[in-house]
């Protein structure tokens, strides 16, 4: 079970000899063959395409240390360079509420709430839960990532040893995480959703993605096997409390399958019932009436525990963190109806959503 993450795999950012952000992208399979300017009005959308052009043409844009022209075409593996103007880049407001949940010589669990970014990207710098815990607590790296919105437990290791280390537990699936989400409808009393991730073609945004239970035509590498586990916590008759444990660590793992299988989170701008919200949010246009339909300010998922065998003492280590959505109005209901059942309901997996292990294997 790998991590999963909204970081692009490649980007870093960090202080350079000046001191200032510097911000450093490695070019992907999905970016070759784009142009400059038009990966960057993608990649960072605080900025429009002309602007970026005229950024490109002032030499504060390097493709693998040399200045270059806007419609200068990217190819994998070479690496973009930017080191922005502080006094442009204002960085969002953020909820900075984090906590220490468990703390050892090696690492740290730390307790995210919704609304912060993980690590540096985009127009988050100091904005971040590392910056933020560097602060705190020295040099820390991260392990495993969450989405912006989504909160709850988060690894990070206090050096470079243990952060191999604990990485290795989760590449190895030897690192157990299960979530709480509140979705839109009835959900069954159990879904082993196996499949694959890939681009949605019906969504007009490009980093939206969707699960099938078939592979997908289209580029095998933007395809990715999936695997999540789902099980009913609680119901009202129109939202649903579900656990969720994924066995594989996939980009929008648990919100694009919920989501391609009718049932979007409660506060999910992209993978809600409208992804046209999201476009909304980027330009911050979002109105009352849309934040009244989102029911939520943050997407209502959350990382509620971790399981895992220490590999430095052999402790067996078992961290649980409530959601900070629990005692929403919205959905206080359900999560007390949960704990008040006593046994979560674990019912037979619907037939309609599974797809054999073995062929997920043989094709992926």
């Amino acid at each position: 079970m790998a991590h999963s993450s909204d970081i692009p795999i490649g980007s870093a950012e960090s202080a350079g000899p000046s001191g200032r952000r510097t911000i450093r992208t490695a070019i992907g399979p999905e970016a070759d063959r784009k142009r400059l300017d038009s990966f960057l009005a993608e990649r960072f959308t605080y900025r429009s395409r002309s602007q970026w052009q005229e950024t490109v043409r002032k030499g504060e844009i390097l493709v693998n240390g040399r200045a270059v022209r806007p419609s200068r075409i990217l190819r994998a593996g070479e690496e973009v360079e930017f080191v922005p103007d502080e006094s442009e880049l204002t960085e969002p407001p953020v909820d900075e509420s984090f906590t220490l949940e468990y703390e050892t010589p090696d690492f740290l669990a730390a307790g995210k709430p919704g609304n912060l970014p993980v690590h540096p990207s985009g127009r988050y710098f100091r904005h971040t839960l590392l910056m933020l815990l560097r602060e705190r607590c020295g040099e820390v790296y991260p392990v495993n990532r969450l989405d912006r919105e989504t909160s709850g437990l988060i690894l990070f290791a206090k050096t470079p040893r243990a952060a191999k280390l604990l990485t290795k537990l989760f590449e190895d699936g030897r690192i157990r995480k299960t979530y709480q989400a509140v979705v839109h409808g009835v959900f069954p009393a159990r879904i082993e959703a196996r499949g694959f991730l890939g681009p949605d073609p019906e969504s007009a945004v490009t980093k939206k993605r969707r699960f099938f239970r078939e592979r997908p035509s289209g580029d095998p590498g933007e395809i990715q096997t999936a695997e999540t586990e789902f099980r009913l916590l609680a119901s009202d008759g129109s939202r649903s409390l579900v656990e969720c444990t994924p066995h594989t660590g996939r980009l929008h793992q648990i919100r694009a399958t919920l989501f391609s299988l009718g049932f979007p989170l409660l506060g999910d701008k992209l993978y809600g019932p409208d992804d046209a919200l999201f476009l909304r949010q980027a330009a911050g246009t979002l109105t009352e009436e849309d934040r009244a339909s989102l029911i939520l300010p943050n997407q209502a998922l959350h990382a509620q525990k971790l399981e895992f065998v220490s590999p430095f003492t052999g402790e067996d280590i078992r961290l649980t963190m409530p959601a900070p959505f629990a005692a929403h109005p919205a959905v206080s209901g359900l999560f007390h109806s949960a704990e008040g059942s006593g046994v979560r309901p674990e019912g037979r997996a619907d037939p309609s959503f599974l797809i054999e292990r073995e062929s997920v294997r043989q094709n992926g």
